[in-house]
């Protein structure tokens, strides 16, 4: 069965892994099309408190484009959501993993895109463990 995530935990402060995980991601060719504050949106919809938890929407256009075009029905998993929220003292930063694509379409050529963007996010994950060391 394939892993539904790419993740690592940091000893780092939220504030200060969002912003890794967005610098991470941008240097691996993403960008972040939408941020999604769950912890503001679940309280301010129907009072829930949880902790901490962003939503990331991460595109790599060039993958995008590619997946799309092996099968239109792929868009229905884009973005690559990337979620960073509090557990303890620590941060988690999960990524949703691209080969999980595959096992949905068996469209010609997407097992190739998921495999590169599957790389580029988990390089994007280990940096994170470099940058979110404490000092």
């Amino acid at each position: 069965m394939t892993e539904l995530a790419i993740s690592t935990r940091v000893n780092s402060t939220f504030e200060e892994t969002v912003e890794s995980t967005r610098k991470a991601l941008s240097e691996q060719g993403f960008g972040i099309l939408t941020e999604i504050d769950m912890q503001s949106t679940l309280k301010a919809k129907i009072d829930a408190d949880i902790e901490r938890y962003v939503i990331l929407g991460a595109c790599n256009p060039r993958l995008a484009k590619a997946a799309i075009d092996t099968d239109r029905q792929v868009g229905l998993l884009l973005p690559c959501n990337v979620v960073v929220r509090s557990d303890g003292s620590d941060t988690i930063v999960e990524a949703m993993n691209p080969q999980l694509m595959v096992g949905l379409s068996a469209a010609p050529g997407l097992a190739d895109v998921a495999d590169e963007a599957t790389a580029l996010l988990q390089a994007a994950i280990a940096a994170l463990d470099g940058a979110n060391s404490p000092s």
